[in-house]
């Protein structure tokens, strides 16, 4: 097994109360809400843990069984309610700069913020050492990147859990959608990495659950992509190492299908941005993002 730390910068892997109520307030972020009643889903039979990996400046966290909501209230909420799905490849999320830094960003703005801390595969206990799974698939990911043929990405171990609970996020988003300032109609997500892949598999699934827009950063292509897809900005690098043509594939799959799609594919950037600047115009991606989501109405005009 190749340790953590080999992999850390990848972005795929750097990148309870009854549900109608809200748990406690996080020591240093917003407030928690569980997924599922308590011991509604299939546990691991591993204890959750975090750990900070140096070389990605991160906090990841493994082993997750039990799915929640962090909340991030604006002062004055303006309607629009962002998802946010960290990246990690399923097996572990970037949480700390690939969650919760965004949340309070777009809280900063108005938008009711929510990071998704969703199911993922079982890691070691020794966190410095991925599954052997996954290094399967971060292996197809190089061979398919070397090769220049686009061929889809397969699903990786554990995503169908983290998409029905990127669902179940959108289910209890709306139930609370009016108690917390929020237009049902408008409720996004914004992904990375794997948590793009998560998005965009909501993004073109079922109705029930499809987000009313959606932010695909750095991820890859899932489909058939169908002609009411939800809108999607796109976010790529063009030295990405590991998904180097998705970005544009993502982009294409949408308006060959008549969806509504943005695509910025940045010169620099690698596979893992997030809101630390790294001195390349993907620093701006954040901006952008911010100025597709007002000429979509979902936040007010800035003030001349």
């Amino acid at each position: 097994m190749k340790r953590w730390t080999d992999w850390a910068m990848l972005g795929l892997l750097a990148a309870l109360l009854p549900t109608s109520t809200m748990a406690r307030q996080a020591a240093v972020g917003g407030v928690m809400m569980p997924l599922y009643p308590k011991g509604s889903t299939d546990a691991l039979g591993v204890p959750e843990t975090r750990e900070r990996i140096a070389e990605a400046d991160e906090t990841f966290i493994f082993n997750v069984s039990d799915p929640t909501l962090e909340i991030f209230r604006p002062a004055r909420p303006n309607g629009t309610a962002v998802i946010v799905a960290p990246g990690g490849g399923f097996v572990g999320l970037a949480y700390e700069h690939g969650g919760r830094d965004i949340a309070r960003r777009l809280a900063r703005h108005g938008v009711t913020a929510l990071v998704l801390k969703y199911r993922t595969i079982q890691s070691p206990q020794d966190a410095m050492r991925m599954p052997e799974v996954h290094e399967r698939e971060m292996a197809a990911i190089i061979a398919r990147a070397k090769s220049g043929e686009p061929a889809p990405v397969r699903p990786f171990a554990g995503e169908a859990h983290a998409v029905e609970d990127g669902s179940r996020a959108m289910t209890l988003v709306r139930e609370h959608a009016r108690a917390w300032g929020v237009d049902p109609d408008r409720i996004g997500m914004l992904g990375f990495s794997s948590g793009a892949f998560l998005a965009a598999d909501l993004a073109i699934g079922d109705k029930v659950s499809r987000p009313a827009f959606v932010g695909l950063i750095y991820g890859g292509l899932r489909g058939p992509v169908p002609a009411d897809a939800a809108p999607a900005f796109i976010a790529a690098a063009a030295d990405d190492s590991y998904l180097p043509q998705d970005g544009p594939l993502l982009y294409a799959a949408w308006r060959k299908a008549g969806g509504a799609a943005e695509l910025h594919m940045f010169e620099r950037g690698g596979h893992g941005f997030d809101l630390r600047p790294k001195g390349a115009t993907s620093d701006h991606w954040f901006d952008e993002f911010l100025w597709w989501m007002r000429s979509r109405g979902l936040l007010p005009e800035k003030r001349k």
